[in-house]
């Protein structure tokens, strides 16, 4: 079974791959051009992606809660961070969107230079409070330009069924913007596991909140909101995992 999934795994990350290379180089001709231009270009990498895993590994989702995303006002997308599936996914789930990510990232090789074009918020993990600075400004910004963002609020990968300590960044950025705050959970880490080449067959689950409003409520409170939300969902996730490998035959 392993080495049947291993084989899957080099058929996708060959086309993941060819077509990272393709869209980062063509995508440059687009910097001429407004974020919804770029942003309209590029998302088509994740969507390839997201079609690509399914037919060479298996890897499906389904989505509770979409009825729950108004596309029509832009939201603050708090979300569990367990693998690369999400940040793929969610430009296919949510409307167009802005990341929060490590300033590093930029530098790497067609990976940087496509993520470039996304107009993400590039933070340097290490600067303490100038980057929470940064992050609530410049997120308040795009969230006034109509843009989604998209924050992490575990700030890391984190293995599936394992809550990370929540970081105030987030909540910080709700209470400031004042939009809408969609809560999301899934368990894309139990098929496309975190620094695992090998992806598994399976059915992901995204769970998304109704929006909160946190026009009355700190940043403390709005944080307690995110881990009660996460850990109920946890269990949830972890459940629907045991029962779909219960499932399936030996």
């Amino acid at each position: 079974m392993k080495a049947i999934w291993f084989v899957r795994s080099v058929l996708f990350a060959l086309g993941q791959v060819t077509t990272l290379v393709l869209f980062s180089l063509v995508g440059q001709l687009t910097r001429p051009f407004s974020f919804k231009a770029r942003y309209q270009f590029m998302h088509y990498w994740a969507k390839f992606c997201l079609v690509w895993v399914r037919w060479t590994c298996g890897v499906k989702y389904r989505v509770h809660g979409a009825e729950n995303i108004n596309p029509k006002e832009a939201g603050l997308i708090l979300a569990r961070h367990e693998s690369a599936w999400e940040t793929l996914a969610f430009q296919a789930i949510f409307p167009r969107q802005a990341y929060v990510l490590k300033r590093e990232l930029l530098k790497i090789p067609f990976f940087g230079w496509g993520m470039a074009l996304l107009n993400p918020i590039a933070i340097d993990r290490g600067a303490g409070r100038k980057a929470l600075n940064q992050l609530v400004k410049e997120g308040s910004a795009r969230l006034q330009q109509g843009d989604w963002v998209v924050v992490f609020p575990e700030g890391t990968r984190m293995p599936a069924g394992e809550l990370g300590k929540i970081n105030i960044g987030g909540a910080m950025l709700a209470t400031k913007a004042k939009a809408p705050v969609y809560l999301v959970a899934h368990n894309a880490g139990s098929y496309w596991p975190k620094n695992s080449f090998i992806k598994k067959p399976g059915t992901i689950d995204v769970f998304i909140s109704a929006p909160l409003d946190v026009a009355e409520m700190s940043a403390a409170e709005v944080n307690q909101q995110i881990e009660n939300w996460l850990s109920q969902h946890l269990v949830t996730t972890t459940s629907s995992v045991a029962k779909e490998e219960t499932a399936q035959p030996e």
